[in-house]
């Protein structure tokens, strides 16, 4: 198996050389003769956009940003009493249906600044007018759970009718569908596998071509989806576990399977993730990205933030004050290590890089990657180009 994606690696850095676009958008089922023929026109400044932010309560921030395109999160949560009278948080229907009308009806009074992305073209209809895309996201598939299979795929087309793009199985937890990160612990866990529904969910998604997530899966969850999926699928936003040893970071063969499904990998921000050193810097995220196009192939690798578009709110108003701002953390931390889950063992010393909790995150990144001398082309990718790329094949 090593043997044959090595060869797979090298046949596709052969079509990259060749056709100038994307190594795995070349060998992609989804590319077509007329992508192959017509590449983007020439810009002034390279394609940033974020795997994983949310719609702002000031929108100036979206300029800001600079992002010509990111995956909005528009997931919202319900309280839910349970039989044995404890309470639960889950994305429910009822409440993420509510929030994706709500942030479609913000983005609508906000043509000037906001298109929302429904296929990879809109990308570059918003660059065209100085907007930036945004590509509805939610975290978490129990928002179509229901009793019936029926009744599950018409919740599937109701949130795609409103805009959604992309859906991620699982929050953290299992679910009826696939198993979560945190399902495991240090003794090896469950490592839930994609369930029979889960099946049926990924046929779903790729017949509405809405873009499969499994950020916060649990790896051998992750490993099915690759294997069955028809189109790239995601990990919008995590971190490697061959840097660090956590349940919230995905090992090597992950890394590899959404590559080889012609996908990416997004590297977020959460710094206790993304580094065991006591104070985070920019190199540690870029020793992440190199790490993962070390493992992927750098058509595979892609920015996250998992944080609002300014940054983590309670660390800037903290002057990024790691050894504060990591106590909010700390209950939630805990009570995970009291379960073993795998990694919580470690103690957590910051939540951020400071330098990059900040609105000009992407030009930062940019700036550290030429400075680590990557080639301009692979910063295209990184930056943006990757992204574009996947929604291209996934969106249409």
């Amino acid at each position: 198996m090593k043997a044959i994606n090595h060869r797979r690696r090298t046949l596709l850095k052969g079509l990259s050389a060749v056709t100038g676009l994307s190594a795995a958008s070349a060998l992609s089922p989804f590319a077509s003769f007329s992508s192959l023929a017509a590449p983007l026109p020439p810009r002034a400044r390279r394609l940033y956009i974020d795997g994983l932010s949310f719609l702002p309560d000031d929108l100036a921030d979206v300029r800001a940003s600079g992002l010509d395109a990111f995956l909005c999160d528009i997931s919202a949560i319900e309280t839910i009493e349970q039989a044995d009278g404890t309470v639960n948080y889950k994305r429910t229907y009822k409440a993420c249906m509510e929030s994706i009308q709500q942030a479609a009806k913000r983005v609508s009074e906000h043509p000037d600044i906001l298109l929302q992305g429904l296929t990879g073209r809109d990308i570059q209809l918003a660059r065209e007018n100085n907007r930036t895309a945004v590509f509805f996201q939610i975290q978490g598939a129990d928002c179509v759970e229901e009793d019936s299979d029926a009744n599950q795929w018409a919740r599937v087309d109701a949130f795609h009718r409103q805009g959604l793009c992309a859906l991620q199985l699982t929050h953290h937890y299992g679910n009826t569908f696939a198993g979560g990160a945190l399902d495991n612990d240090a003794n090896g866990g469950l490592n839930k596998p994609l369930t029979n529904h889960g099946r049926a969910l990924i046929a779903k998604l790729n017949q509405a071509n809405i873009l499969i997530d499994v950020s916060h899966s649990s790896a051998q969850t992750a490993l099915d989806v690759a294997k069955l999926s028809r189109a790239p699928i995601v990990q919008s936003h995590g971190a490697a576990r061959g840097i660090v040893k956590h349940a919230r970071c995905s090992p090597d063969e992950v890394i590899r399977a959404i590559a080889n499904s012609g996908g990416v990998f997004g590297v977020f921000m959460m710094s206790f993730w993304l580094t065991n050193k006591a104070i985070p810097t920019v190199n540690d995220y870029i020793r992440q990205l190199e790490y993962v196009a070390r493992i992927g192939g750098v058509d595979c690798v892609a920015i996250a933030n998992d944080f609002p578009l300014r940054g983590q709110e309670n660390l800037l108003a903290l002057n990024n004050d790691n050894t504060q701002g990591v106590k909010e953390y700390q209950d939630w931390w805990y009570s995970l290590r009291a379960k073993k889950v795998l990694g919580f063992d470690a103690e957590p010393r910051h939540v951020v890089i400071p330098e990059l909790n900040h609105i000009e995150r992407m030009s930062r990144i940019d700036d550290a990657l030429a400075k680590a001398r990557f080639k301009s082309t692979d910063r295209d990718r990184f930056m943006g180009g990757n992204w574009h790329r996947v929604l291209n094949q996934v969106l249409i």
